[in-house]
């Protein structure tokens, strides 16, 4: 079994979801008592949280660069970066270790691909929903993005900052979300991807019709099978 090497806290409450869901997914496939072997290096996300205020991905880069360097040296076969808005530094934090950075922006994309979803609403941080680091990766797989007006993203923003990442789970915010999920289906969105790793924690498939694509749980079942794979085979 290969060993994963996990860069978390971003926030620590979706970290837990990972844990919980790569150990799930080694235990269906390979039974009995086995579990994963993964090396957790959990971040102070309110440095990180302050790099992306600031504008300051370069400092937010050497952060995550030096944890996945640690990841390494520990023996990490591989690293799953637990967040979706800090994959923006992956090809920065790729050039310091050799080992290979498991993309969470791929994965989701290989699963739109396999479900024949084309067009898709992005839900996330401003900075994934704004900036192309994320929807480029899914474009250069033919999906086409749809993300929400100005105010709807102001709206998923604030919750996952102020809410989400602190644990803070609200009725109110998860309808709000579905609104705003309704509005990008009723624009041609035949599914949407839950584009921050907090966002599967509010809003649950039985919350909508419009089809769910929870990144965390989509990444870390991604890793989990690329760490039995040779396992399997």
């Amino acid at each position: 079994m290969k060993t994963i090497g996990l860069i978390g806290g971003m926030s620590w409450e979706s970290t837990v979801t990972y844990y919980q869901i790569i150990n799930e997914v080694v235990k269906e496939k390979l039974g009995g008592l086995h579990s994963a072997k993964c090396l957790l290096y959990s971040v102070d996300f309110q440095e990180i949280e302050e790099c992306q205020a600031g504008g300051d991905w370069e400092r937010s880069g050497e952060i995550l660069g030096d944890a996945a360097e640690n990841l390494e040296k520990a023996g990490a076969d591989f690293i799953v970066i637990c967040t979706n808005t800090m994959h923006k530094v992956v090809p920065q934090i790729q050039k310091k270790i050799q080992i290979p950075i498991l993309h969470i922006a791929e994965a989701a994309a290989k699963k739109l691909i396999e479900q024949e979803i084309h067009t898709v609403g992005l839900l996330g941080t401003k900075y994934t929903m704004q900036q192309d680091f994320y929807k480029d990766k899914l474009i250069q797989n033919g999906i086409r993005v749809i993300i929400p007006c100005d105010e709807d993203m102001e709206i998923v923003n604030t919750v996952i900052y102020q809410e989400l990442c602190l644990g803070i789970i609200s009725e109110e915010s998860r309808k709000r979300f579905v609104e705003i999920i309704d509005r990008l289906s009723a624009e041609g969105a035949q599914g949407m991807i839950l584009g921050c790793t907090e966002i599967g924690l509010l809003v649950r498939q039985q919350d909508t019709n419009v089809p769910l694509f929870d990144t965390a749980a989509i990444h870390a079942t991604g890793a989990a099978l690329e760490a039995v794979k040779e396992e399997r085979s």
